[in-house]
């Protein structure tokens, strides 16, 4: 699944926040070693070509390399892994001349990294949860410790492990140790779903079996942390705790990693679990889900056709799934419950009208209506978009948009008993202060339904993620954790001990509009823009859209109209680009480089109309976006002309390659990490599962237009003969699930079809496991790629 692929790397098996040390210099420029004969450019090798014809529709086309995805065919693995084997010498060779650049810049971003973390403790109910990480291990550990006795604990050292000289009294206990899970998994940790029961005695937790390729369910004991002996339950993906901890529902896929089967295992019993739902549609998928209240599970179903949600009383599962709501097409729903009143936020059509954002509707739990009646919360505003919302017992909270400036309210619960819609106004909400330049707010956990004091992640183009506690009876606000580059520490706050250290500090914030919230002082959001400037422009795209384009560069080291340059993209399932400060760019960014996100068609910030506008059969306007942007970049002297590289994550790379098919040209580098790049063979004959919402995306080659829009922009498919290409670094897994042979066939037939140059290299970057599960390998990954575009763009 496309998506899965964009997510799952990203996603952490921790809630740890990997926050960078940072050294202030200046570095200089890559300059390639002087020898007297250069040696000769290393040749690159050629891969087999073992044409095949395909026919669809009307169209007949040839793949000489279609060989490289045949995995069942052992002849074909083996000549894979030779091909493989070259790929990494030729990348090895030509990388050569920049080792001692690789050492240092792996330096650098290593000196960016905290050894010794924790993540800022949670609290819920009697407890405070936390994850550490133990000196020279790899993997962190589960940890908890009673509420109560915060303020004798300072930190994770202080007592040693959580022990109170004092007193004589341990006041931690270890939940769960990830290197020892590692070793249950063949030396490998990576945890996709954890939830701690209601109860707090039970966690429930899949781990990621890489020799099956599938998620491994496990339920462990709190008290005595043995391992239960039910439910074990392979391919999980979905969890939710119901009767108060004594049973657990879990939904399972098929071996197309479809979600189709719900059970429900009564903890402590021999008793098989018990079958609760199954559905036998291949086009049908399950989501569940409990509500914050754990008073009710919510059972999402949907298909490219409808989605519906269904309702469980957690205190009785086996009592049978009300529906509650349903509605035409693949939406995005999530339900929630608060004293009596169902609220659900979705983006479905209205009266069948799409409608471009979300909003928010009520209904009473006990409504004996059929259909269900579901009444507006809120008048629908044009200038305030509702982006999130999160529910604890005292208060909603709603992130807000207004054009690019993100806000957070609060609006007291429970509301008036209004039959008609309000404007937000109306219910007098509280915008709580944020730094300036916020590009993403990203709720906590917030598992503690009963606290007033709610966590959110603040994300900036020119500040370290900020993680924020609010409290939202006053209106108080305190930075539990953040990376602080100026003091080349991380603020991590324990007790009052620490968090006293900083009380002067801490906000005492006036309620107040959204218009009359000031940016607080950057020294209190450990903001960088004394240092890096961010800035805002609108590009007009081809068919005069405006595209947004940020822009970030060190005020000291950018250089007018000489900087080398890097673009960002993604474009796709209405998802925001990642535009967070990112330790690992200073390197460049401390070299003069300008860091450009360009938020294109087909990804998020711009209502559900700006993502329809870049998908299936427009997905055109997303490239020609990205395009203009690179444009832009350039005959506005903001990046030195032949310096633009161009950046893209898994679909972004899809992105950036057709970008590149289009005007190879205009750029000079470009790094694909994990790309989408043989559309075409991809959504005709998938060899990893697709979902309905990746066909909704990108296409489905059944309908005629649909596919010759794919092949349009599938870059596999358009690369121009005979051309010029940039240097090309494409990064990619054996890991099967991240489907190495899509960039090992473009980077084949790249070569194949364009003009040699071994001054505009096309490098095959190969890993073993995910990078991003190891920070030294993530370390030495992004050295590389840095050093690649140095070696390429600056030299």
């Amino acid at each position: 699944m496309l998506r899965h692929l964009r997510t799952t790397v990203r996603h952490r098996s921790t809630i740890i926040l990997w926050h960078h040390h940072n050294h202030y210099h200046r570095s200089a420029k890559y300059n390639p070693p002087k020898t007297a004969n250069p040696p000769s450019p290393p040749k690159p090798p050629k891969a087999p070509q073992k044409p095949q014809t395909f026919t669809f529709h009307d169209v007949t086309w040839e793949d000489p390399y279609s060989w490289m995805s045949s995995l069942q065919d052992k002849v074909a693995m083996r000549h894979m892994d030779m091909y493989m084997e070259q790929e990494e010498k030729y990348t090895e060779a030509v990388m050569s001349d920049t080792e001692r650049l690789q050492t240092k810049l792996q330096s650098e971003m290593a000196s960016r990294l905290n050894f010794d973390l924790s993540t800022p403790p949670l609290r819920w109910g009697p407890w405070l949860y936390y994850r550490r990480v133990e000196e020279g291990k790899q993997y962190p550990v589960l940890c908890r410790r009673l509420a109560s006795l915060n303020e004798e604990f300072i930190s994770h050292k202080s007592p040693s492990s959580g022990f109170d000289f004092t007193s004589g009294k341990r006041i931690e206990q270890k939940l769960l140790d990830y290197n020892q899970e590692a070793e249950r998994f063949g030396g490998y940790a990576y945890e996709e779903l954890s939830e701690i029961s209601p109860d707090h005695k039970f966690l429930a937790y899949t781990m990621y079996d890489k020799d099956n390729d599938y998620f491994k369910l496990s339920v462990r004991n709190l008290n005595s942390g043995a391992l239960c002996s039910k439910p074990h339950a392979n391919r999980v993906s979905n969890l939710a705790w119901v009767k108060d901890g004594q049973a657990l529902l879990y939904v399972v896929t098929d071996e197309n990693k479809r979600p189709y089967r719900m059970y429900c295992s009564m903890i402590g019993s021999t008793d098989e679990d018990v079958l609760l739902l199954e559905e036998q549609d291949e086009n049908v998928y399950v989501n569940i889900r409990h509500t914050k209240d754990f008073h009710f599970v919510t059972v999402n179903t949907f298909s490219p056709i409808f989605s519906k949600v269904f309702l469980i009383n957690a205190a009785d599962p086996f009592s049978g799934m009300n529906l509650v709501w349903e509605s035409e097409g693949i939406v995005h729903c999530v339900l929630e419950h608060h004293q009596g009143y169902l609220y659900l936020f979705t983006d479905a059509p209205k009266d069948g009208q799409i409608v471009d954002s979300h909003y928010l509707l009520r209904s009473p739990v006990d409504s004996s209506s059929n259909p269900r009646i579901w009444e507006n919360v809120f008048i629908g505003d044009q200038n305030l978009v509702i982006e999130d919302v999160d529910f604890c017992n005292s208060h909603l909270v709603l992130i807000t948009r207004e054009g690019r400036k993100y806000g957070i309210c609060s609006v007291a619960l429970p509301l008036p008993g209004w039959k008609q819609a309000v404007h937000l106004r109306e219910l007098q909400p509280h915008f709580l202060p944020l730094p300036k330049h916020v590009c993403n707010i990203s709720p906590g956990p917030n598992y503690d339904y009963y606290s007033k004091t709610m966590r959110f992640t603040i994300s900036s183009p020119v500040m370290p993620d900020a993680v924020v506690d609010y409290d939202l009876s006053n209106g108080k606000w305190n930075i539990v954790q953040q990376q602080n580059m100026l003091h080349e520490r991380t603020r991590i706050l324990y007790g009052t001990a620490l968090s006293s250290a900083i009380a002067e500090k801490t906000t005492n914030v006036k309620f107040s509009s959204m218009n009359d919230v000031k940016s607080e002082d950057r020294n209190l959001w450990n903001d960088l823009s004394e240092f890096y400037a961010c800035e805002h422009h609108d590009v007009s795209s081809y068919d005069g859209a405006m595209v947004p384009l940020t822009i970030v560069y060190s005020r000291k080291n950018r250089k007018d109209n000489q900087s080398p340059g890097l673009l960002h993209g993604h474009g796709a399932y209405g998802e925001i680009l990642d535009k967070r400060w990112l330790s690992e760019l200073k390197s460049l960014l401390d070299r003069g480089w300008i860091v450009a996100y360009a938020d294109v068609r087909g990804g998020g910030g711009g209502g559900k109309k700006w993502h329809h506008d870049g998908r299936r059969t427009k997905k055109q306007n997303s490239i020609k976006d990205y395009i203009s942007c690179a444009k832009y970049l350039v005959e506005k002297e903001i990046v030195q002309e032949n310096k633009l590289a161009g950046w893209g994550y898994s679909v972004g790379g899809l992105l950036v390659a057709s970008a590149i098919n289009c005007c190879p040209d205009l750029f000079r580098a470009a790094v694909l990490k994990v790309p989408f790049l043989d559309a075409t063979n991809t959504l005709l004959y998938p060899i990893l599962p697709l979902t309905a919402a990746d066909y909704e995306e990108f296409g489905y080659p059944g309908d005629i237009d649909e596919f010759h829009a794919i092949r349009k922009f599938s870059p596999y498919d358009n690369i121009q003969k005979d051309a010029l290409y940039p240097a090309v670094l494409v990064s990619s897994s054996f890991n099967t699930r991240f489907g190495v042979w899509e960039a090992a066939k473009w980077v084949a037939r790249v070569r194949e079809q364009t003009i040699y140059d071994p001054k505009h290299p096309i490098l095959l970057n190969l890993t073993i496991d995910i990078v991003e599960e190891n920070r030294y390998l993530q370390c030495k990954e992004s050295a590389l790629e840095t050093a690649f575009l140095l070696k390429t763009v600056d030299s």
